[in-house]
């Protein structure tokens, strides 16, 4: 961890609030003019205050729960209780107006937050924090999902202040209650988060950098309130479930109404390795049409590329995220990094949803803050690379054209 003091400080944190601010401005330049229709954690967050669980009526065709006549929001609940405060002064019908400056301004949240886990890590240089939070933040599908809006992405980006929050305190004090709640709401939402909650109780364990296989000596004390920190989550998850559908672990998704090719798909198994192929053709492989056939024979290109809203490669939307290379791969918090990465990315990869509509793949975004430390720490260690910067470089411009895409696909 490092600390600045005096004016580096000072320094410091005006380019960070700088950084924000400017963040907070093209956000909103990118989504003010798109109405996803879809504001469902607004009314849910309404409706926990007035002691409902269901919405009055479906906000739209898909990916609403329909049970005893009630309509049920399938979505981890979290973004809807952390907007009861706002929904209570406002209300939901003028948040639901406001519904893109809101989401810009977590998303703007995100970036700085990046910003700062970027020095917690150890990148001292300020210009290269600044690369490195505009990776995260105009690089990956952080700008999509906030140019869209709606409750399908809400989630990721509140998923994603939560997840920058817990290795920012991974770098730093590792306490271990505020960890646990930290997983808690991680989990309530984005489920597939629950699977870096290893990771975190390593995190807690290792405050000594001490390793022992006599049990005696293991934190058992700490790793008992990084459990108390979780279990509030845990069972409000199952009382949620149990109150709605009379299961503490049916959630929803497998009853949630659906357009007919992706009944097709969920009746293969809400989970299965049947869907793991097309998940990682559109993590990995899948690309935009840069040609189509010419009505009077041979090919025109097409300008910019037009993406099909299944996904695209995130090799192509956010090269930057490959300076992780550079890290440390033998030391053993890069290695629990990544390894965390590649677990919470398992659950999306077998899911049958394939998070179409999108602009790349975002269901990645439950990963990136991961590799974003990961990269982090390759910067660190040994500066960021001219090369780097044209990767970042070349991913917002890709990003940015996502963006036209948002309101023209």
């Amino acid at each position: 961890m490092t600390r600045e003091s005096g004016s580096d400080g000072r320094s410091v944190r005006v380019a960070g609030f700088v950084l924000v601010v400017v963040a907070f401005v093209l956000y909103a330049l990118c989504s003010y003019r798109f109405d996803a229709g879809r504001p469902d954690f607004l009314y849910l967050a309404d409706a926990l205050l007035h002691g409902r669980l269901w919405l009055e009526h479906a906000l739209g065709p898909w990916d609403n729960v329909i049970a005893s006549g009630r309509v049920y929001v399938p979505f981890a609940p979290f973004p809807a209780i952390a907007f009861m405060p706002l929904v209570a002064i406002f209300g939901p019908v003028r948040l639901d107006q406001w519904e893109q400056i809101v989401d810009s301004a977590i998303a703007a949240v995100d970036v700085g937050l990046c910003f700062w886990l970027m020095g917690r890590v150890g990148v001292r240089s300020i210009v290269d924090r600044i690369w490195l939070a505009v990776l995260f933040g105009f690089s990956t599908q952080i700008l999509w999902v906030t140019t869209r809006g709606g409750v399908w992405h809400t989630g990721h980006l509140i998923a994603a202040l939560v997840t920058l929050a817990a290795l920012i305190e991974t770098f730093g004090r590792r306490r271990p209650l505020l960890l646990g709640l930290l997983v808690g709401i991680g989990f309530l939402t984005r489920a597939p988060l629950a699977l870096a909650a290893p990771f975190f109780a390593w995190v807690v364990a290792d405050r000594s950098g001490r390793r022992t296989r006599d049990s005696r000596s293991w934190p058992w004390r700490r790793w008992l309130v990084y459990a108390l920190g979780i279990a509030p989550a845990v069972a409000f998850f199952a009382w949620y479930n149990a109150a709605r559908f009379g299961s503490p672990l049916e959630s929803g998704y497998g009853m949630a109404s659906l357009p007919p090719f992706l009944v097709a798909q969920r009746a293969l198994g809400l989970f299965s390795l049947a869907h793991l192929g097309m998940n990682l053709d559109y993590l990995l492989v899948h690309l935009p049409t840069f040609v189509i056939p010419a009505a009077g024979g041979g090919y025109q290109l097409v300008w910019p590329p037009q993406p099909d809203g299944l996904g695209m490669s995130i090799l192509l939307t956010s090269p930057g995220l490959l300076l992780a290379i550079r890290a440390d791969w033998r030391g053993r918090i890069v290695i629990g990094l990544g390894l965390t990465a590649l677990a919470v990315l398992v659950p999306s990869l077998l899911y049958y949803g394939g998070g179409w509509l999108q602009y790349g793949y975002r269901y990645a975004l439950d990963s990136v803050p991961f590799v974003m430390a990961i990269v982090g720490l390759a910067v660190a260690r040994r500066g960021l690379p001219a090369w780097g910067k044209l990767l970042i470089v070349f991913g917002v411009i890709v990003n940015l054209v996502g963006v036209y895409w948002a309101y023209n696909l």
